[in-house]
C-alpha cells in the first residue's frame, strides 16, 4: 500500500509542480483582475466533477467492487463490467455536457451570482466556461478507468494523467494567446484539449495491462445499479471539501473582485501538500482496505489505517504550519511578479493561513471515508458531508462580511474539522477505527514536534528585512522548518524513519507493476 501510495504521490508532486508553473503564468498576465475571475469560475464546475469523481465518491463506489470483482471472478469478468460502466457513463456524461451548453448561463446564476452585476464579465464567464465544460466529459471517464488501473494495481498512469492537464494549459496559454480575445479564451481550449490527451493516455495502460475494453449496449445490469446505488450518495459523502470550495467561490462572486482569484491561488498552494499526501494515500488506501475486509483481515485493515493516520499527520502537520506561520513569503516567491502585486500576496497569504490549517483535517477525510466505503457504505459518509455542507454554508455567511475573502476559506476548514471529527467518532463506535498503541505513542510525539518547529519558523520570519521575501530567504525559512520538525521527530522518536527508509530504498522488479 504505501508503495503504491509513493508511487500516486511522485507523479502527483510532478503534476503540482507543472500546475505551480501554469498558476505562476497565469498570475503574472492576469494577476487578481476580471478575466482571471472569469476563469477560475468557468474552471470550477468540471474541476469540482473531477475531483468528486478522481479522488471521491467514483472510486469510492467502483473500485471495492471491480477489485472484488477480480478477486472472486477474474480477469474476464471484471473487464465486462468495466465494459457495462463506461457504456452507462458515456451516455449520461454526453447528456449533462449538452444540457450543461445548453443551460449555461442559468447555470452560472447559481455558481457565480456576483458577477450578474457586470455584465461584461458575467458573459465572458458564460463564454469560457462553455469553452472548458466539455473537459468534464473526458476527465470522468478518465477516472472510471483510472479506477480499472487502481484495481489492477497499477496506479503510474493514472497518477500521471493529469500532469497532461498543466502542461496543454501552460502550451496553450503560451502559443495561442496572441491570437485570442484575452489568454482566458487561450487557457480554456487547453484545459479541453487536455481531457482528450488523459483519457487516451489510461486507455493506452489498460490494454498495455492485457485488458481489451469494448462499449457493450447501454443497459442497466443489476451490478451496474448496485454500483450507483452506492456511487450517488457518495458524491456528497467523499467530495465534501470540494464542495464546501465551491461554496467558498459562489461566496467570493459576493465579495469585492479579485476574491474568486485570492481564494484560487491560495487553494491552489494548499493543494500542493493536499493531493500529494491525502489524495495518494487515500487513493492507494481504498483497495488495500477493501482486499483486507473481502477476506475477512478486519486486523490488517485496522493496522492500516492507523499506519495511514500517522503518516499523513507526520506529512501534513508541517505543510500545514509552514503555509500558515510564513505565507506571505510563499506568496511572495511563487505569484509576487507582473500583475499580482505585494498587495496581493498579503491578501493572498491570509486566505492561505486560513485553508493551511485544516490541512491534516481535510487529508484524514481521505483517510477515514474508506473505512466506510470498503464496507459499501456510503449513507453514513453522505448524511455527515450534508451536516458539514450546511455548516459550511453558515459560517460563509457568518464570516463573509467581517473577514472579506478569508472568510470562506476558514469556514471551509472549520466544517472539514467537524467532518473528520464525526467520521471517526462513528468509525469507533462500529469498532472499526481505534488508535493502537504505536499511534498512541508517536502521535502526540509528532504535535510536540509540530510545535517547536512553529516557533522556531515564526522567529525566523521576525528577523528576515521588511519588503518582498527574496528565493534565499525563502530557502532558509524552509530549512529551519524542515530542521526544528524533523529533528525533534526524530529525537523524539515519533516517526517510523526506517520504515520511509524502506519504501524509499525499494526497487520494483522487472517485471512487477505499480
Amino acid at each position: 500500500m504505501l508503495r503504491s501510495a509513493f508511487t500516486v504521490g511522485i507523479w502527483t508532486m510532478a503534476s503540482r509542480v507543472l500546475g505551480f508553473a501554469r498558476d505562476i503564468l497565469i498570475a503574472a498576465i492576469l494577476g487578481t483582475g476580471p478575466v482571471a475571475d472569469a476563469f477560475f469560475v468557468a474552471l470550477r464546475l468540471p474541476n469540482l466533477f473531477r475531483r468528486l469523481f478522481g479522488e471521491g465518491a467514483f472510486n469510492a463506489a467502483f473500485v471495492p467492487a471491480i477489485s472484488t470483482i477480480m478477486q472472486k471472478e477474474g480477469l474476464d469478468s471484471a473487464t465486462g463490467f468495466a465494459g457495462e460502466a463506461a457504456a452507462v457513463m458515456v451516455f449520461w456524461l454526453g447528456l449533462l455536457t449538452a444540457l450543461g451548453e445548453i443551460f449555461m448561463p442559468w447555470v452560472l446564476y447559481v455558481l457565480a451570482p456576483g458577477f450578474t452585476a457586470d455584465p461584461a464579465k458575467f458573459a465572458l464567464a458564460i463564454t469560457l466556461t462553455r469553452i472548458v465544460f466539455p473537459y468534464l466529459f473526458f476527465v470522468c471517464l478518465t477516472a472510471l478507468f483510472s479506477g480499472v488501473l487502481n484495481a489492477m494495481g497499477r496506479f503510474a498512469a493514472a497518477a500521471a494523467a493529469p500532469v497532461l492537464f498543466n502542461i496543454f494549459a501552460i502550451s496553450f496559454m503560451l502559443g495561442l494567446s496572441p491570437y485570442m480575445p484575452n489568454p482566458g479564451y487561450a487557457l480554456a481550449v487547453g484545459v479541453s484539449v487536455s481531457g482528450v490527451a488523459q483519457l487516451a493516455l489510461v486507455l493506452w495502460d489498460i490494454r498495455r495491462a492485457g485488458m481489451r475494453l469494448r462499449l457493450p449496449r447501454l443497459r442497466l445490469t443489476p451490478r451496474m445499479r448496485l454500483l450507483f446505488k452506492r456511487m450517488a450518495p457518495g458524491l456528497v459523502g467523499a467530495g465534501v471539501t470540494q464542495l464546501n470550495v465551491s461554496i467558498d467561490i459562489i461566496i467570493g462572486t459576493l465579495l469585492p473582485a479579485g476574491s474568486v482569484s485570492l481564494l484560487y491561488y491560495a487553494d491552489r498552494v494548499n493543494q500542493l501538500p493536499l493531493g500529494v499526501i491525502g489524495t495518494a494515500a487515500g487513493t492507494a488506501l481504498l483497495p488495500a482496505v477493501t482486499r483486507h475486509i473481502a477476506r475477512g483481515e478486519e486486523g490488517a485493515a485496522l493496522a492500516t489505517l492507523n499506519r495511514a493516520v500517522e503518516g499523513v499527520l507526520m506529512l501534513t502537520l508541517p505543510a500545514a504550519i509552514g503555509l500558515s506561520v510564513a505565507g506571505r513569503p510563499v506568496m511572495d516567491v511563487l505569484f509576487a511578479r507582473g500583475a499580482f502585486t505585494l498587495h496581493n500576496a498579503t491578501l493572498a497569504a491570509h486566505v492561505l493561513a486560513a485553508f493551511a490549517l485544516g490541512l491534516p483535517v481535510f487529508a484524514l477525510v481521505k483517510v477515514f471515508t474508506p473505512g466506510f466505503f470498503a464496507r459499501g457504505d456510503t449513507v453514513t459518509p453522505l448524511k455527515i458531508g450534508l451536516a458539514a455542507v450546511a455548516l459550511n454554508l453558515g459560517l460563509n455567511l457568518i464570516f463573509m462580511h467581517p473577514l472579506k475573502a478569508v472568510g470562506p476559506a476558514l469556514a471551509t476548514t472549520l466544517s472539514s474539522a467537524f467532518n473528520v471529527g464525526l467520521l471517526l467518532l462513528l468509525l469507533r463506535r462500529r469498532g472499526h477505527f481505534v488508535l493502537d498503541q504505536l499511534a498512541r505513542s508517536r502521535i502526540p510525539r509528532t504535535l510536540l514536534a509540530g510545535a517547536v518547529m512553529a516557533a522556531a519558523l515564526y522567529g525566523a520570519e521576525c528577523l528576515l528585512p521588511a519588503g518582498r521575501t527574496t528565493i534565499p530567504e525563502f530557502l532558509l525559512l524552509v530549512l529551519v522548518g524542515a530542521v526544528f520538525y524533523f529533528g525533534p521527530g526524530i529525537w523524539l522518536r515519533a516517526f517510523d524513519m526506517a520504515l520511509l527508509n524502506r519504501l524509499l530504498k525499494r526497487r520494483r522488479p522487472a517485471n512487477q507493476n505499480l
